[in-house]
């Protein structure tokens, strides 16, 4: 049994549009402030020195998670091995997070106890 509609659907009804007839001078008009939004917080990733890691496994992690030139990894890892810590690369949080997670297990893997930390930039 095949069931066909009488007749064909009507279109929708739109809604009368109701104005007042004159403006009674009480109206109230909310001007639109336009917001600009902030930039992300970002975080900076620091790696610590420590006396047992080699200076060449560091080189070597900073060529490969921070993507730096053979140069500007020995000078990054100078820096750790003279002050204690240097900053490997700025990112936004989620990124930085991945960034230390990514060195650590380098570290571990290679039975180095390198120690990586991201902290905001202020």
């Amino acid at each position: 049994m095949i069931f066909m509609a009488t007749k064909p659907p009507s279109p929708p009804t739109a809604l009368p549009v109701t104005r007042p007839a004159q403006d009674d001078g009480g109206s109230v008009v909310l001007e639109r402030r336009t917001r600009k939004t902030q930039p992300p917080q970002m975080y900076q990733v620091v790696m610590l020195n420590d006396d047992y890691t080699p200076m060449e496994f560091v080189i070597v992690v900073l060529q490969e998670f921070f993507s730096k030139d053979r140069e500007t990894a020995t000078q990054i890892m100078l820096k750790i091995h003279l002050d204690g810590k240097g900053v490997c690369g700025v990112y936004s949080r989620d990124v930085a997070a991945t960034k230390v997670e990514q060195v650590l297990d380098a570290a571990v893997k290679a039975g180095h106890p390198l120690q990586c930390v991201s902290e905001p930039v202020e």
